[in-house]
């Protein structure tokens, strides 16, 4: 495999870091010194990744500086960090936080019935909705994605918003902010979609299905193209999809978790499978190992 010259830097530049993240990443590498400057050497087939990944992590990865002695001003500065490499994952989060802050996470239907799926009205004891047609004939669009930012109990927000700050800045390391910011807008829309088809009108909401959107893409985009940024523990991905069947077996729902929009869960994970796919295959063929 053919090596190539990424880095050319000063020998006052410290690398240690950097060369750290390559270790920890498994990334093949070797550092030489030739006229006064380090090079880093990679296979030519990552030299790319490697430079994007150097334009954002010069320091290697804050999270994992351990050694240094002042703990809590570098967790501080690695936060900061952290958000302004990941600035669309973090606006998404922060967009959710907002509105359940304005919604009460669920409790304050006068203003989640400007984002859910379908216009609603409470009538006594029920719900009457508008017809999907008739709010998109109104220039309603914006419900088609909306519904992954209402989120029903502190609990919903914290699982999800985890999960979607370790997904979500995967893929915008590996991919930018503009196609993270269009997968998260596609796999809503597809798992919303797919919610309202199988279980009709109905008050739903949450990053779940987008989370299993970004989980099939990483998946099979990693299986098809090989990156350290998609390499997820394989613990991380039985959990997801056990805890998916067992979602679609009733059981969850019957121990108290209330209901689950399995059909938001699987339509999200089917569409993300199969951007994974087309990326992979696109990245394979642009890049062959």
């Amino acid at each position: 495999m053919s090596t190539v010259a990424v880095l050319r830097l000063p020998l006052s530049v410290d690398l240690g870091g950097f060369v750290k993240l390559l270790h920890r990443m498994q990334v093949p590498h070797r550092v030489s010194e030739e006229a006064g400057e380090q090079v880093l050497w990679v296979p030519e087939s990552i030299s790319d990744d490697v430079r994007v990944l150097y334009q954002r992590f010069p320091a290697g990865d804050p999270d994992q500086q351990l050694d240094i002695p002042e703990q809590a001003p570098v967790a501080r500065a690695s936060f900061i960090q952290q958000v302004r490499h990941s600035p669309v994952t973090a606006l998404v989060l922060l967009a959710s936080l907002i509105v359940g802050a304005v919604t009460l996470l669920g409790e304050n239907l006068q203003t989640m019935a400007w984002l859910t799926f379908l216009p609603f009205r409470v009538l006594g004891e029920y719900i009457q909705f508008t017809p999907l047609a008739d709010s998109l004939a109104s220039g309603q669009w914006w419900r088609l994605v909306t519904p992954m930012l209402i989120h029903f109990g502190i609990l919903h927000l914290a699982m999800n918003g985890m999960w979607y700050w370790e997904l979500g800045r995967r893929i915008e390391a590996r991919q930018g902010g503009i196609n993270l910011l269009g997968l998260t807008l596609l796999f809503s829309l597809v798992s919303n979609y797919a919610q309202y088809a199988y279980g009709g009108p109905g008050l739903f909401g949450g990053l779940s299905g987008v989370l299993y959107g970004l989980l099939g893409h990483c998946w099979i985009f990693q299986l098809l193209a090989p990156n350290p940024a998609y390499r997820l523990p394989r613990g991380v991905l039985v959990m997801m999809l056990v805890w998916l069947v067992l979602c679609l077996s009733g059981l969850v729902s019957m121990i108290g978790f209330g209901e689950i929009a399995n059909a938001a869960h699987v339509g999200g994970l089917v569409i993300g499978c199969l951007t994974g796919l087309l990326g992979g295959l696109y990245n394979r063929r642009k890049s062959p190992i």
